[in-house]
């Protein structure tokens, strides 16, 4: 699945309005449940560039294999998002 930037927007739109980033995955989750949404710590991902920066939030693009996950810069690539907060 590719994240087109009519998805991206959305997503983004989302996590942003959401009272917290725990709330943010879990509507996004229930919106669609195709796409993985993983929480992490800012530090993590510290050296990557995030895809969409929300005020404090960020959001990353990760794909898979099917063994080892990796982020991303390519949307058409993606199959899942991390979010973090500083």
């Amino acid at each position: 699945m590719a994240f087109t930037p009519d998805y991206l927007r959305s997503a983004g739109e989302v996590i942003a309005a959401a009272p917290t980033l725990r709330d943010a995955a879990a509507i996004w989750r229930a919106r669609d449940p195709a796409t993985r949404v993983v929480l992490v710590d800012a530090m993590d991902m510290r050296d990557e560039a995030p895809a969409l920066q929300l005020g404090s939030r960020r959001v990353y693009l990760a794909t898979t294999n099917g063994h080892c996950w990796s982020v991303t810069e390519r949307a058409d690539d993606a199959t899942a998002l991390i979010l973090t907060q500083d």
